[in-house]
């Protein structure tokens, strides 16, 4: 026997079913953005942080890629598959800028502070000045003055107090600030010169004793943001640069121990 449906039933259920597939096709379509971005390597926890958080608001994916500022950006130029750049200086987002590879101004979304550091409690007084003018200790880690901008503000800060050739020769040398924090970690350095952000993210046993480094000793930490070719109309690119001067991003910023972006309240 054969089903009891009229042609014009049969016409009208198909035409249902058609709509209902098509819907679920709209929406299985949908699927969250990703970018990836290249992060300096002292902001690759705080980086971690806001990747997490923006994905928690907006469903997008970030994968982040962390290094010394001066060899990512020499990936960048070899063609490195970037979407955005979160560099420790304002130098190479803005040369990046300049020749095309980004393309949108830079802007800051960071300012660091530098700090003297070692996991001894004891080690370190309140004058961290005068603690390196007694040049007690026989090895001091800094990270790569010509690769990272905290390198180079670890040597500024020990020319202005009169004190790099006497250091010169006892530095142990990482090749971005997250190896100097892991050199002293380690024991292979008395003390070294860090990000302070690297300390208020550190384990407790870790902290030891620190002195922050007043910013009129090197040149200001300005830390720029900048989107890439490759990350253009991309939406977790562009999303995640906007979601640093969003609330949740400039308490993130703030909370790791940077000044935040100046559009932030």
């Amino acid at each position: 026997m054969k089903p009891r449906f009229s042609g014009r039933f049969t016409k009208h259920t198909l035409i249902l079913l058609a709509g209902f597939l098509a819907g679920i096709s709209g929406v299985t379509s949908v699927q969250a953005d990703e970018a990836t971005i290249a992060v300096a390597a002292n902001f690759a926890s705080t980086a971690d942080k806001l990747a997490k958080a923006f994905k928690a608001e907006s469903g997008d994916k970030i994968v982040i890629a962390s290094g010394s500022t001066g060899q990512l950006y020499a990936q960048i130029q070899q063609g490195a598959p970037f979407d955005v750049f979160l560099a420790a200086d304002q130098a190479r987002p803005a040369l990046l800028h300049k020749d095309g590879t980004a393309t949108q101004p830079p802007f800051t979304y960071a300012t660091g502070r530098l700090a003297l550091w070692s996991t001894d409690p004891a080690a370190i007084p309140e004058d961290g000045a005068a603690f390196l003018e007694l040049a007690e200790a026989d090895r001091i880690a800094i990270a790569n003055p010509k690769l990272a901008p905290y390198g180079m503000a670890a040597k500024e800060s020990l020319t202005a107090l009169g004190l790099w050739q006497t250091y010169e020769k006892r530095i142990v040398m990482g090749q971005n600030i997250a190896q100097a924090f892991q050199i002293v970690a380690a024991g292979g350095a008395p003390v070294g010169f860090v990000a302070l952000s690297q300390l208020l993210s550190a384990p407790e046993n870790l902290r030891g004793s620190h002195w922050t480094v007043p910013v009129d000793l090197h040149s200001q930490i300005r830390q720029d943001a900048v989107l890439l070719k490759r990350g253009a109309g991309n939406p977790a690119a562009e999303g995640f640069l906007a979601f640093l001067t969003s609330p949740t991003g400039c308490t993130t910023i703030r909370d790791a121990g940077y000044q935040p972006p100046g559009a932030c309240k």
